[in-house]
C-alpha cells in the first residue's frame, strides 16, 4: 500500500506507473476525478471487481460505474447507443455526466447484477485520463465505505479503505465534492436518476424531453398527473 503525492512531478510519474501496474495486476487503486475521489480496478477482472465491492461494503446489486479515457471508447463497451446518449456525451464529456446504456453482450466483464446495462463516464481530470489510457476501462466507485461521506482527498480515502487499496494517487482536495449526474439513456424518454453537478435544467438544454428524478417531464407538475389519474378512474371501462 503506497500513497503518491501527484502534485510533485516525480511522484506523479512514479504514482501513475505504480497505479497502472496495480490495475493490470487485479488490485485496487484510488484516483482523483473531476467530482469525487474514486476507488477503481480493471473492469474486466472479476476478482478485482469483487474486491472493490467488498472494500466498499456493497453487494452485487450495486454494480460500480465504468470510467473510460476517450469518447470513442464508448463504442467499444456499449451497444445500441441511443440518440440521447450520443447527444449528451458529445455535450458533457469529458465531465460530470454518467449515462446508463446497454453494454456489448460479448464483453467478458461481471460488474454485478446490472441487467445488461452499464453506467459509464469519461471524467475531466488529467490524472484519471492518463491512467485510463494505460489501463483501459476501469470499474470505479466513490472512494469511501458504503454509508460514509465521499473522501475529498486520497489521504481521507486511505483512512477509510486502508490496505484494501494498493495505490493511492493524491492530487489535493476535490474542487467539487458533488457526484456526477446520472441519466438513464436506456429509458425512453431518458430520465435523470441522480442530480449531481449537472442540473436537470442543464440536461434539458441538450435533451429537452428528459424526465427529472421524480419522473416528470418539462412543465409537468404532480397535480397534473393527479388530475389525469382521477379522470381515468372516473371513465367507464
Amino acid at each position: 500500500m503506497r500513497l503518491f503525492n501527484c502534485r510533485k512531478t516525480k511522484d506523479r510519474a512514479t504514482g501513475l506507473k505504480s497505479a497502472a501496474r496495480a490495475v493490470k495486476g487485479g488490485r485496487l487503486v484510488v484516483i482523483p476525478t473531476d467530482t469525487v475521489y474514486g476507488i477503481g480496478c480493471d473492469a474486466f477482472s472479476h476478482a478485482a471487481v469483487r474486491s472493490l465491492l467488498a472494500a466498499k461494503g456493497r453487494g452485487r446489486d450495486m454494480a460500480p460505474p465504468v470510467l473510460i479515457g476517450s469518447k470513442r471508447a464508448l463504442d467499444g463497451v456499449a451497444s445500441k447507443i441511443s440518440k440521447s446518449a450520443k447527444t449528451l456525451t458529445e455535450a458533457f464529456w469529458p465531465g460530470p455526466l454518467t449515462v446508463i446504456v446497454p453494454y456489448t453482450p460479448t464483453l467478458t466483464w461481471d460488474l454485478g447484477d446490472a441487467d445488461g446495462t452499464v453506467a459509464i463516464r469519461m471524467p475531466l481530470h488529467p490524472l484519471a485520463l492518463e491512467l485510463l489510457k494505460e489501463t483501459g476501462p476501469m470499474a470505479v466507485s466513490s472512494a469511501n465505505e458504503s454509508g460514509r461521506p465521499p473522501a475529498e482527498t486520497a489521504a481521507e480515502a486511505k483512512d477509510q479503505l486502508g490496505a484494501d487499496v494498493a495505490v493511492y494517487l493524491e492530487a489535493g482536495a476535490s474542487e467539487d465534492n458533488r457526484p456526477s449526474t446520472i441519466v438513464d439513456c436506456v429509458a425512453d424518454p431518458p430520465q435523470v436518476l441522480r442530480e449531481g453537478v449537472l442540473t436537470v435544467e442543464q440536461i434539458r438544454k441538450i435533451v429537452p424531453e428528459v424526465l427529472d428524478t421524480d419522473g416528470y417531464g418539462p412543465g409537468e407538475r404532480p397535480e397534473d398527473r393527479e388530475g389525469e389519474a382521477s379522470v381515468t378512474e372516473e371513465t367507464p371501462a
